[in-house]
């Protein structure tokens, strides 16, 4: 599906309000650790005033990380991460696309394949020798965070599964992580919304084309995205609400795909305008007073960190909001902007240590507050701080999981 003229028009002109005050330079997680990154304003607004849309001058457009913080901090409201999102994939038509990006902007595919040998994938992704292949051949690198495929997918519990009968309804968008490799995160979603009373309805759904846009794969992100608004819009109800357990999929469900791809699909835009994150949600009912808060005592420490891409949806912290409710749960909201890892920014060989250096500030307060466990709302982001704190992270939502008593 080709870009809409309006849209393209309404991110691209949002650079004459740029005065080059530089508040997204100073916020740049990337610009604050390389300096082989110019900054978001150098290779966003003022480079697009050069390419006019259609050519890409400089090559290190490629290291933004698609992180969202520039947009966000701008007093202006200049789409400066949306116009580096678009200035990379015309430098990927250009310059081609490694088949290492192409294989990891499918997770879908990848965990579909990888299950029938599961155990022999997992340990393939454990050992040294393998990883030390996978970084000389396809150059991913070997210590990078990766998730472990799980044995059966959350579609085969779901379907085994009898829904609450309620006359209360929502449609659940679990993402690729949950239906590959934390299944369990879905059985608790699924459990947290059936015990307030909602009929949980989860058809059948793919990808919702994330990872390629950030990899510059505009086109084919525009066929699975617009497949996903018509799978989520085929149960009965159109006008029910989406679920998102997964930020970085929520967010591409609400806004990217609408506002980076161009995206004008009417079932699409239909589903954009109902999706819920899922402590979105939560926090709704909880201001409704419908909110079921028959909490348990939790005598935990839980550092909680909220990704980029959940501090990009502009809903606050509901997570942490909610939790606060936990009697006996100490939490700690940390302040770093950021992990590092973007997605799969951060497991590529030539961009591993940059990521490790974005995130480094984050880990260091993680490990000066001795949690017992780490919440954070996105699954890369959970890798990624698992792998370098040797800590447990798990969603928000296991811990109020947990305050439930376990359902």
């Amino acid at each position: 599906m080709s870009l809409e003229p309006t849209a393209e028009f309404e991110v691209r002109s949002s650079l004459d309000h740029c005065v080059k005050c530089t508040v997204c330079e100073s916020a740049c997680p990337v610009a604050g650790v390389t300096e082989l990154f110019p900054g978001p304003k150098t290779v966003g607004p003022q480079a697009e005033r050069f390419r006019a849309g259609a050519h890409s001058p400089d090559l290190s457009v490629d290291l933004c990380s698609g992180c969202g913080v520039c947009s966000r901090v701008c007093p202006h409201g200049v789409r400066i991460a949306e116009i580096n999102s678009r200035a990379r994939a015309e430098l990927k038509r250009e310059h081609g696309v490694p088949l290492r990006d192409q294989i990891l902007a499918r997770p879908g595919l990848m965990g579909r394949a990888a299950r029938p040998l599961a155990p022999v994938f997992n340990w393939a992704l454990g050992n040294s020798t393998v990883r030390w292949l996978g970084e000389h051949t396809l150059g991913v690198h070997h210590l990078a965070p990766v998730p472990r495929v799980a044995a059966r997918p959350f579609s085969s519990w779901a379907r085994r599964h009898r829904p609450l009968r309620s006359d209360r309804h929502v449609i659940y968008f679990h993402g690729c992580s949950t239906e590959h490799f934390e299944p369990a995160l879905g059985k608790q979603v699924v459990r947290i919304l059936e015990h307030n009373g909602f009929s949980v309805l989860i058809p059948k759904q793919d990808c919702c084309g994330l990872p390629l846009q950030s990899n510059g794969l505009f086109e084919p992100s525009r066929r699975y995205l617009t497949r996903l608004g018509r799978q989520l819009s085929v149960v009965d109800g159109e006008g029910l609400p989406v679920i998102a357990s997964s930020t970085s999929c929520g967010l591409m469900l609400k806004r990217e795909g609408l506002e980076i791809l161009g995206l004008r699909d009417r079932r699409l835009v239909g589903v954009s305008e109902r999706t819920y994150d899922i402590f979105e949600f939560l926090a709704e009912l909880r201001e409704r007073e419908e909110l079921v808060t028959d909490f348990r005592q939790l005598r935990l420490t839980v550092a909680y960190h909220a990704p980029c891409q959940q501090q990009n949806q502009l809903i606050g912290k509901p997570a942490l909001d909610l939790l606060a409710e936990v009697p006996g749960l100490r939490l700690v909201e940390m302040e770093q902007l950021c992990c590092g890892i973007a997605g799969t920014y951060g497991i590529k060989r030539e961009k591993y240590d940059i990521a490790m250096e974005v995130g480094k500030p984050l880990f260091a307060d993680i490990a000066d507050c001795a949690p017992d466990l780490v919440a954070c709302d996105s699954e890369t982001c959970r890798w990624q701080i698992a792998k370098a704190t040797g800590l447990p992270v798990v969603h928000p939502l296991e811990v109020l999981y947990r305050a439930y008593g376990g359902i």
